[in-house]
């Protein structure tokens, strides 16, 4: 647990100011993204491993199974299937599921299955996040036959695969923002002594210590927002979360419906919790965002005209110190999921992330 004040270096504060300062203009860096993966289940988070490889979260398709629950925004229904997995990258073009048998929920083409949203390593262990969208109430047919969405899951080196924390028990228990009951793990982040989650339904960002228990550090608020019947409360919808310099926490949001162009925001958040603190907008649809070795933020926007809209283009943005941004790989990225910075300062995204069999990851040369 952090406790106390946070004393900020000058570079950690520049590092802030990239956030914070609004942008004069928008350059563009044209580069050509590079595939290394393809053929992936709705790919969503990324991160090297101990070994150097780079590993996928895979959302997976769902399934066939009489499990299912109504699509929250349409008329089908979602199904279960053990189909989220985990692929190691270890070159170009060369990838291998190394866990299958995760959680997955999907329609009947499989595209925009909720499953493995991100994962992370620390501890001597890999952590994932599989995601539900709904009242966790919902699950209980499910937790009936062993299955455990809106969890964190540990993972050994070993192939051991533990369900360790439910995310989804306590929206429930506690419904942070004070809405609708409504919970869908998403973005994860190792600290030094805890993990970070935001909850993409429960508009909160969630803390879980070393002994598993959770608590609230922030929670997002509805902005009223003018839609295409007239104005409408439009949740935040969190999706990302990562560390900066300075010991903040930074959140990205997607933004709920109407998914207005323009209408995202970054948010900062102290390190032990508090009120957040927009420090950047004009980004729409958050889906991740990552902090460089050099203090630079880069924002990644699944749809760069709001969900609403034609096309499924997105856009990767760098803020450097002093609020530049430049525009990395301009129209180039399709349907994005996530972003890892390498070792070797490129960039990689998933991409075509709501896809099944089709999704990609690409990497980026800056």
């Amino acid at each position: 647990m952090i406790n106390g004040h946070l004393h900020r270096p000058v570079g950690a504060a520049l590092a802030a100011a990239a956030l914070s300062l609004a942008p004069l203009s928008t350059a563009h860096a044209q580069s050509t993204p590079q595939v290394i993966a393809s053929g992936l289940d709705n790919p969503r988070g990324l991160a090297f491993g101990p070994n150097g490889f780079l590993f996928v979260a895979e959302a997976g398709r769902g399934g066939t199974s009489t499990l299912c629950l109504p699509e929250p925004e349409s008329e089908g229904e979602r199904c279960y299937g053990a189909t989220g997995s985990i692929t190691q990258i270890s070159g170009i073009g060369v990838q291998q599921r190394v866990l299958t048998g995760l959680p997955s929920l999907a329609g009947p083409t499989g595209a925009g299955a909720t499953g493995p949203h991100d994962i992370e390593f620390a501890f001597g262990s890999a952590w994932v996040t599989v995601g539900f969208g709904g009242d966790p109430a919902t699950r209980a047919p499910f937790e009936q036959a062993g299955i455990k969405l809106d969890h964190l899951y540990n993972i050994t080196y070993t192939g051991q695969v533990t369900p360790i924390v439910d995310i989804g028990a306590y929206e429930s228990a506690n419904n942070p923002d004070g809405g609708l009951i409504d919970s869908n793990a998403y973005g994860f982040k190792i600290l030094s002594d805890r993990g970070v989650v935001a909850d993409a339904g429960a508009n909160a960002l969630l803390q879980i210590d070393l002994s598993g228990a959770i608590s609230t550090l922030a929670t997002f608020p509805a902005r009223t927002v003018t839609g295409p019947g007239g104005d409408v409360e439009m949740q935040s919808v969190p999706t990302s979360v990562t560390e900066g310099p300075d010991g903040s926490l930074y959140v990205g949001e997607l933004t709920g419906f109407p998914f207005p162009a323009g209408g995202a925001r970054v948010y900062r958040v102290p390190a032990a919790g508090g009120e957040p603190e927009m420090v950047a907008d004009g980004f729409t649809n958050i889906i991740d965002i990552a902090i460089g070795a050099d203090g630079a933020a880069y924002v990644l926007e699944h749809d760069l005209n709001g969900l609403l809209a034609e096309g499924m283009t997105g856009r990767l943005t760098k803020i450097g110190l002093f609020g530049s941004r430049t525009e990395i790989a301009a129209g180039q990225l399709e349907d994005p999921g996530a972003l890892a910075i390498g070792p070797d300062n490129a960039i990689y995204v998933t991409t075509h992330s709501t896809s099944a069999g089709g999704g990609q990851v690409v990497r980026i040369v800056q």
